[in-house]
């Protein structure tokens, strides 16, 4: 009996993750359409490859379902002042925007500050932009931060 317990608490962990898995990708599907057009202008007028910047914002918004995303409308991540504070005292260490296209638009805007930024404008090749981001210290975890970008990049056929 045990063991068909196991078998059955096993299967059923499987099948959470599985719906799990499912769920974020349909999210992140509908954030990528819904933000693309926005993408493509910007990554036009700065250029920085509209895939960049999609893969980017899906991951660091949880596809639009993150709290900063919800609540502080950063998409990206970036750390800065806000007004939020949360229902137990806390601030948040992440910037806040008055709309998603504030942070889309100040995300281009900062990567244009970066060193690399005139070496790599026009380039169209994400690999590039994304090595460069993560070496610059755009995430706290460059490795895992990379294979995250680069896994909506190939699922998403960005």
């Amino acid at each position: 009996m045990t063991m068909v317990k196991q078998a059955l608490r096993r299967t059923l962990i499987t099948l959470t993750l599985l719906l799990v898995v499912v769920t974020a990708n349909a999210q992140n599907k509908k954030y990528i359409t819904d933000h693309k057009i926005l993408a493509t202008l910007l990554g036009e007028h700065y250029g920085i490859p509209p895939s960049v910047i999609l893969a980017v914002a899906t991951v660091e918004s949880a596809g639009g379902a993150g709290a900063t995303a919800k609540v502080l409308n950063n998409h990206f991540g970036i750390v800065g002042r806000n007004r939020y504070v949360n229902h137990r005292g806390h601030k948040s260490r992440y910037k806040q925007y008055d709309n998603e296209y504030a942070s889309y638009l100040d995300f281009c805007n900062m990567l244009t500050r970066k060193r690399f930024y005139a070496k790599l404008k026009n380039n169209k090749d994400p690999q590039a932009w994304i090595k460069a981001m993560s070496l610059s210290g755009y995430s706290e975890s460059p490795e895992e931060w990379e294979q995250k970008i680069n896994s909506v990049l190939h699922s998403h056929k960005l």
